[in-house]
């Protein structure tokens, strides 16, 4: 290779450096995004702190009185196919993963003959006076796991007002002599907590 090669090649090699070095520059000055001098405005989205400082306040679930009377049994029989898998629902009506259904309004907690309840759900009985209430069958249909620590049951729960309405409504279909229903504006009951195993149930007071 001569020394005429040699220079062309050194010669391409530097054009192509002084080329490529140019469009740097000249891209920097097109799309330079300076830092302004004074600092525009910060926008800061505060959350309000719920009453004595401690966790977020929650909106009130609706009254299950409420959701009883806007609810429907033929509507609910829909959304009960969805516990059909784990539960039946007829008198008499065999376990399967999960008890027999059959009067299961105002039926104490944990207690079906035959069925093999998780230690969580007899934890949660163990109140002695703890029954499936509307209210309580209410807040167990919006999250199971979360009202019953520790149950076996798999189901995520009916997050829609509608869709539990409309079960608890079909629920109370299940029996000979349906439940009565929760008077409208009504206050709702306190949710149970698992008592202690030697713990006893409050004694009724006559009325004044």
């Amino acid at each position: 290779m001569d020394s005429n090669e040699v220079n062309k090649i050194l010669a391409g090699l530097l054009g192509t450096v002084f080329v490529v070095f140019s469009v740097g520059i000249v891209s920097d000055s097109l799309f330079a995004a300076p830092k302004p001098a004074k600092p525009g405005f910060t926008i800061e989205a505060a959350e309000p702190e719920a009453a004595g400082g401690g966790a977020k306040e929650v909106k009130a679930a609706k009254p299950v009185a409420e959701l009883l009377a806007a609810g429907t049994a033929d509507a609910g029989a829909a959304v009960f196919k969805k516990c059909q898998a784990c539960h039946s629902g007829e008198k008499g009506g065999p376990n399967k993963v999960g008890p027999d259904l059959w009067d299961i309004v105002n039926r104490p907690v944990a207690h079906h003959e035959g069925f093999a309840y998780s230690a969580g759900m007899k934890d949660f009985a163990k109140g002695g006076d703890t029954k499936w209430s509307f209210e309580n069958l209410n807040h167990f249909l919006t999250s199971p796991k979360g009202f019953v620590k520790g149950t076996a049951m798999g189901f995520a729960g009916l997050p829609k007002d509608e869709d539990r309405g409309n079960l608890l409504a079909y629920l109370r279909t299940l029996s000979d002599s349906p439940a009565a229903l929760p008077e409208a504006g009504a206050a709702p009951a306190a949710t149970p907590a698992s008592a202690p195993a030697d713990a006893k149930p409050a004694e009724a007071k006559p009325a004044q």
